[in-house]
Parts: C-alpha cells; sequence; structure tokens
C-alpha cells in the first residue's frame, strides 16, 4: 500500500503508464481524458501520470472497466476453463460470477473445485456462487446431490460470494425446510434468484425470504414490477434467450443502478465469432443505450451487486482489469489488461494454456434397445412440448398425434417429433419420453449429454431408429452432441469431461459445433442453436412443459404428469 501511494503521489515510477486515454467514467457518465498509472495489480491513479517503467500511448482510444458478467455458465460453452477464458478474455471479459451449477449436478463439489483450480491458472477472475439446486428438483435424476452441508462448506470457500440461482421457487413459496435451510446458511452473503414469470404475493414472498436479483424477465411489465420490488434486474441476451430488447426500456435515469446486462449461456460458436459481454454491450447502444450507461450495466452494477470491492470502474485502488476500444458505440475491443498485465490485443490471446488430460467418464447407462423407445398408443391424449424461438420457455400444447399400430409415432409433416431422455448417472434405466415442437427435422435426429440442469441425455428425432443411434453414440464417446441420419451416427462432438466439456481447442470445438448445426438445418431445423434448444426441453424449472428422464413435468403443478 505504501509504494501504491507513492506511484500515486507521483513520487514513484509506476509499473505501467497508460496516456492519451479517453476513459469512460462509470461513476459519473463522463467521458475524461486523462492518463493511468498502474502500480502491480492496481490503478494507482487517474491523471497527468508520465513516468513508468512501461508507458504506452492509447492515442486517444477509449479505456475502459474490464467487463464483468454477473451471471453465467461457462459449461454451456462446452469449453474446458483454459479454452473458455481464451475465448472470453480477447473480448473484454475479464470476470464472471457463475455457480457452476451444470458440473455440479455431475460432479458435484469436485466439479467446481476442477474450475476453482483452473481458475488460478488464467487471467480470469472466477468468483463462485454456491449451487442450491443440485439436484435443481425431485423431478429427474441427477449425478449428485449438494445439501446443507456442502452449500455450507462450499460458503466457506474463498472467492465463493453467497448462494446461486434459487430455481426451486415453488419450494420457497411452500416454506420446504431444507429449501429455507439453505437460505438461511446464505445470512449476510447474496442470495441470487430465478423467478421465471413471477409476480403478485408471490414475488413478494419469494423476495422476503431475501433473493434480490433475477436473471429469468422477459416482458417490460415483469421486470418493472421486480425493479419495483427491489430487486436487481439482470438483463440477459445469450444464444437462445435474447431479452434485451423487451427489457432495455425499463433501463432510465432512475432505474439503472439497479440493472446489469447477462449472458447466461453463450455458445463456443457465439463466443468466437460475436464475442461475449461485448456483444451485449454492442447491442445495447445499437438500441439507443448510451454508451457509458452500457459499460456501466456490464461493469460496475455487477460489482456493486456482487460486493466486489475495487471492481468496475477506473479509479485509484481499483483493481486493474481495462480495455481499450478505438471507437466506443461500435465498442470493438482492441487491448484487454489483466490486473495490470497486457493479455489480449486485437482479438487474440497473449496467454495459452492447455487443457491437459480429461478426467473419467462420469457415463453410467443401463443397456437398453430400440423397444424402449416406443411410446404406447394408450397413453393418448399427450400433451406436446411447444418450443418457443429465442426463449427457454416452453408451450403445453394440445394437437393431434399421429398413431402407427399401438403406437404414438414421430410425425416430421407436421413437425412433430420424439423426445427421449436417458438417465446417465447412476444406471437407472430411466426413459421419459414425450413430444416436441419447433424442431422442424424432417429426418434424423440429435442427441445431446448437455439438458439442463441435470444432464442426462436427452434427444430428438423423427424416428426410431435415429433416436437410438444418436443416443448409442453419445453413450460410446462419454458424453457429446450427435447428429444420426439413416440409422447411423454421421457427426459429433465429443464432450468428455463430465459429459459438459470439450478438451479440445475452441477453434476445433466450434467447427465440429458448426457442422452439427449445419447438418440439422439440412435435416428442416431452423433455429439457430438447436443444440442450445434441445438443452433447454429437459429444464423442470421453467414453464410450461418439460420433459426428464422420470417422465413429462407440469413446471405450474410441478409435476411430473405422465
Amino acid at each position: 500500500m505504501r509504494d501504491l501511494i507513492a506511484v500515486a503521489r507521483g513520487e514513484a515510477p509506476a509499473d505501467l503508464v497508460l496516456k492519451n486515454a479517453r476513459i469512460a467514467n462509470t461513476f459519473t457518465g463522463e467521458i475524461e481524458k486523462a492518463s493511468v498509472a498502474v502500480h502491480q495489480d492496481r490503478i494507482a491513479g487517474v491523471g497527468d501520470y508520465r513516468q513508468g517503467k512501461e508507458v504506452l500511448d492509447l492515442e486517444g482510444a477509449y479505456l475502459c472497466p474490464g467487463l464483468i458478467d454477473g451471471h453465467v455458465h461457462p459449461e454451456s460453452s462446452y469449453l474446458h476453463p483454459a479454452e473458455y477464458a481464451r475465448a472470453v478474455v480477447p473480448h473484454g471479459t475479464t470476470t464472471i460470477i457463475t455457480d457452476l451449477h451444470e458440473i455440479a449436478n455431475v460432479a458435484g463439489l469436485e466439479g467446481l473445485r476442477f474450475f476453482l483450480r483452473w481458475s488460478k491458472r488464467l487471467p480470469l477472475d472466477l468468483f463462485l456462487l454456491a449451487p442450491s439446486c443440485v439436484p435443481a428438483t425431485p423431478l429427474e435424476t441427477a449425478g449428485a446431490s449438494l445439501g446443507v452441508q456442502e452449500i455450507k462448506r462450499a460458503l466457506g470457500w474463498k472467492g465463493v460470494l453467497g448462494l446461486g440461482e434459487m430455481m426451486n421457487f415453488p419450494g420457497v413459496l411452500a416454506g420446504d425446510s431444507q429449501v429455507l435451510e439453505k437460505l438461511s446458511a446464505a445470512r449476510g452473503k447474496v442470495r441470487d434468484g430465478h423467478a421465471p414469470g413471477l409476480g403478485g404475493k408471490d414475488l413478494n414472498a419469494y423476495i422476503a425470504s431475501g433473493i434480490s436479483s433475477d436473471h429469468e424477465t422477459t416482458t417490460y411489465g415483469e421486470g418493472q414490477e421486480k425493479l419495483r420490488r427491489g430487486m436487481w434486474l439482470m438483463i440477459r441476451e445469450g444464444s437462445s434467450e435474447k431479452n434485451l430488447e423487451a427489457l432495455l426500456p425499463l433501463v432510465t435515469d432512475n432505474t439503472y443502478h439497479r440493472c446489469l446486462l447477462v449472458v447466461d449461456d453463450r455458445t463456443c460458436g457465439d463466443l468466437l465469432r460475436d464475442g461475449d459481454m461485448d456483444a451485449v454491450v454492442r447491442r445495447a447502444i445499437a438500441l439507443g443505450l448510451d454508451p457509458v450507461r452500457a459499460i456501466t450495466l456490464a461493469a460496475l452494477n455487477p460489482a456493486r451487486r456482487f460486493g466486489l470491492e475495487g471492481y468496475g470502474a477506473i479509479a485509484p485502488g481499483y483493481v486493474a482489469n481495462l480495455i481499450a476500444v478505438r471507437d466506443l458505440k461500435e465498442f470493438r475491443v482492441d487491448l484487454v489488461f489483466h490486473h495490470g498485465r497486457l493479455v489480449a490485443r486485437e482479438g487474440r490471446a497473449l496467454f495459452s494454456s492447455r487443457p491437459g488430460r480429461a478426467p473419467a467418464s462420469t457415463m453410467k447407462v443401463r443397456l437398453f434397445s430400440i423397444e424402449d423407445l416406443k411410446i404406447p398408443a394408450s397413453r393418448a391424449p399427450l400433451p406436446v412440448i411447444q418450443v418457443i424461438p429465442g426463449q427457454i420457455l416452453t408451450r403445453k400444447v394440445e394437437v393431434p398425434l399421429r398413431i402407427e399400430g399401438a403406437e404414438l409415432v414421430s410425425d416430421p409433416e407436421r413437425d412433430i417429433l420424439k423426445a427421449v431422455v436417458v438417465e446417465r448417472h447412476r444406471a437407472t434405466g430411466n426413459i421419459g419420453l414425450g413430444l416436441v415442437k419447433g424442431f422442424g427435422l424432417r429426418e434424423g435426429a440429435l442427441a445431446s449429454s448437455v439438458a439442463h440442469d441435470s444432464h442426462n441425455i436427452v434427444a430428438v428425432g423423427a424416428s426410431d431408429a435415429d433416436l437410438y443411434a444418436a443416443l448409442q453414440e453419445v453413450i460410446r464417446l462419454g458424453g457429446g452432441l450427435v447428429v444420426a441420419r439413416g440409422g447411423k451416427a454421421v457427426a459429433s462432438l465429443p464432450l468428455p469431461i463430465a459429459g459438459l466439456l470439450s478438451d479440445l481447442p475452441l477453434e476445433e470445438v466450434v467447427s465440429r459445433l458448426e457442422r452439427l448445426q449445419a447438418l440439422a438445418r439440412e435435416m428442416g431445423c431452423p433455429l439457430p442453436s438447436p443444440f442450445a434448444t434441445l438443452s433447454f426441453i429437459a429444464l423442470p424449472v421453467i414453464p410450461e412443459l418439460r420433459l426428464t428422464d422420470k417422465g413429462l413435468v407440469d413446471v405450474a403443478s410441478f409435476q411430473i404428469i405422465g
């Protein structure tokens, strides 16, 4: 601190001086012309600084605080932590807050430790929220269970800020004892929310439990009510969940300090081609938000929401996580500094860290045959899961079903496909069967071991032969994404780490994923991110109708209905 003060006073040279900068001031909303002095990993001062061991002339570029993603599941990128950092850091994301509940549902606390160990080797600050819902519900089979004692243990780890998103909102409203114990364990810390469509007295009850944020808001009225009741509004713009345009009008002079931009889930392809938080900031600016305010929603506001002292602004004593851009409206990141060290330039990482060897397979599936995929005609009438493009919400619809002999079968001409969820953690033999509308496949099948939140194997297909081939290939790979056609697997992306993450380089993961998506389009699928959409049809905490390994789930009643 003594040395930092000396540099701040100009009595000692800085380690790094960034001169001729136009600074985006997230405190006042101004653009300020000045130089920035950095000592070790901290900003010493902002003003007229010239002496430094290294001096970098920014030539009028805009200097902004590093971006903070306040709600993200990095597992949704399919990338190993080292490759994830290589994907997002060059785009200006220098800090993420995550509960890692995807890998926790498969591997428990050891899954969290896997990410934490890697984060120490990477120029990306990772802060953790203890996963509150592992498993998310009793309506599916997960690979791990984190009870109150495990959550208390995780809350004691360095860098754990609080409790992750409480998806079991029915449990909160019903006063479930285990849910309330978890909330109580995080007293005095952040308690993150997940409240899709909640309003009125139910919303009051949810907030009264100590939960203070939500990222599942999709409409203006819903967001307005949550802001009025004191929630932090997380405005989400991911690969399959796009809420920015609908919610941005809520960001006003009176409310912006309670709003933040988040990604939630973003595919590796979008990260490579379009970016990460920078893409959300660009989109917000394009929709009319003042650029400095957009940066504030992606830096200072998440830092304040999570109590990250010294993050989210360019000011004395703050962590030297900085990004430089030439044009504030276009917001293309040119330079990235992490803790005072240049780590990326012009979209390219200046660091490397090989993923290394994948851990042992987590795939444990009881043998099954193609006969186990048949749906008896006696189950008709059966509600159908209706996919909503651009949202992770689904609809519960009743439509005429196709019957052949004694079976309900896929009807590709009317876009009604069979959906299957196979339990893959405990070899229970559970297989959930249902029907889905919105994937548009005329032939073939898609299968994935990424299926929020418990990550069993999920598949949709036009025929049982293709479904069976796709499922068996996922099992053989020890996890992955697969396209099957003509009764055989034709392309795949192996995900050997917990069935969620690849051990391949970013570019190869993207190439394989894009091949899978191209095949899905060839087979008739109109969805921009079909595997992201597929991963959510098994998520029984988002309305209205879902499919788990235990059967069809009516989310409103929180019950298995078939």
